[in-house]
């Protein structure tokens, strides 16, 4: 399978599967991309949420986060932890991750059903000056995250074409 032809699409309405798992109230940004694919449920949440963020994203989304968001991330790989973001809760069928800096509160949640793969954020500016950053860097987390789940699952079925 051509890994180009997977089908990514960003959902202008959150599912509330999704959206309940967020415990900011009124968050200040959210949004859903979902991968659509007949081997989404042979991986975990967490098998998922790895290899976007740590084998995809890898340094890049480090550069990202820590330094243009200033989450404070752990620097090891754990258990407790996936890139950095501390494993908040998580079910057989998600895994909700949560950072926060100084101006702002991140939670990314990845949900595995039946044929889909979905990758959903929430931000809450806890500065004004968060709103005028994400408002800059939104634009290129919405282009970029189709891939980082499209690329997710390159990396989970190597050899796969």
């Amino acid at each position: 399978m051509d890994n180009r032809a997977l089908t990514v699409r960003q959902q202008h309405e959150l599912p509330d599967a999704i959206s309940s798992l967020c415990p900011i109230p009124d968050p200040d940004y959210a949004d859903v991309f979902t991968l659509i694919t007949d081997d989404a449920a042979l991986r975990s949440p967490e098998q998922w949420a790895r290899a976007a963020l740590e084998d995809v994203a890898g340094p890049q989304g480090q550069v990202i986060w820590r330094l243009i968001l200033g989450l404070r991330l752990k620097w090891r790989s754990s258990s407790d932890h996936v890139a950095g973001w501390r494993i908040a809760d998580h079910s057989d069928r998600w895994i909700r991750l949560e950072a926060r800096s100084w101006m702002l509160t991140g939670h990314l949640v990845m949900h595995v059903a039946d044929r889909h793969v979905s990758l959903a954020t929430f931000i809450r500016y806890d500065r004004p000056v968060a709103a005028r950053l994400w408002s800059r860097l939104s634009a290129t987390h919405r282009r970029v995250a189709p891939a980082l789940l499209r690329d997710a699952h390159r990396v989970q079925h190597p050899g796969r074409r």
